[in-house]
């Protein structure tokens, strides 16, 4: 069990790294869109380049901070019986969803996003809109964000086994969003 948390506490350390990676997308962003739009209205000049990069950088804080949020326990769940349930039966829970569910679901979506991505590289596709940027990197994310999910779920499923075998204690406190 010790070499699995090891392998687990890797793969935390590179989720926590796209995540803090993803908070600067994200500013990144905003200052695209705002300069952009200043650009447009005060020179009457528009560039499709940099709105598709908005859309690269949106795809990037999504997939590439999505395994960050599992790390940090933030995902959105569907709290029917979750939080009435005691911690070793929420742990029991989080472990057959993530092996029912999350690995299974985002290795086929990992394997589905290597053909799209392969082609879209080797043909070197660009995109129809005039002065668009090419469409590898974003299908590129695709296939590292899907990836980089799978192994977060392992981390996350490493860590719900060492808890049950009382190899550590994990939190699996749950605050159910406002809304």
């Amino acid at each position: 069990m010790p070499v699995f948390l090891t392998v687990s506490r890797l793969i935390d350390a590179v989720s926590q790294f796209m995540g803090k990676l993803s908070e600067y997308m994200v500013l990144f962003c905003c200052l695209i869109s705002a300069a952009n739009a200043l650009i447009r209205y005060s020179f009457n000049y528009s560039s499709n380049g940099w709105l598709e990069i908005q859309w690269y950088l949106f795809a990037f804080v999504v997939l590439l901070g999505a395994a960050h949020t599992l790390r940090m326990n933030e995902h959105v769940r569907v709290d029917l019986i979750y939080g009435a349930v005691s911690n070793r039966a929420k742990i029991w829970i989080d472990t057959v969803g993530l092996v029912v569910f999350l690995i299974p679901a985002c290795i086929f979506l990992t394997w589905l996003c290597w053909p799209f991505f392969l082609l879209s590289f080797q043909q070197q596709e660009v995109s129809a809109n005039a002065g668009g940027l090419i469409r590898w990197p974003v299908k590129l994310i695709l296939l590292l964000g899907f990836g980089l999910l799978t192994l977060q779920g392992i981390s996350e499923l490493i860590k719900r086994i060492a808890a049950l075998t009382g190899h550590i204690q994990i939190d699996s406190t749950y605050e159910k969003p406002l809304q």
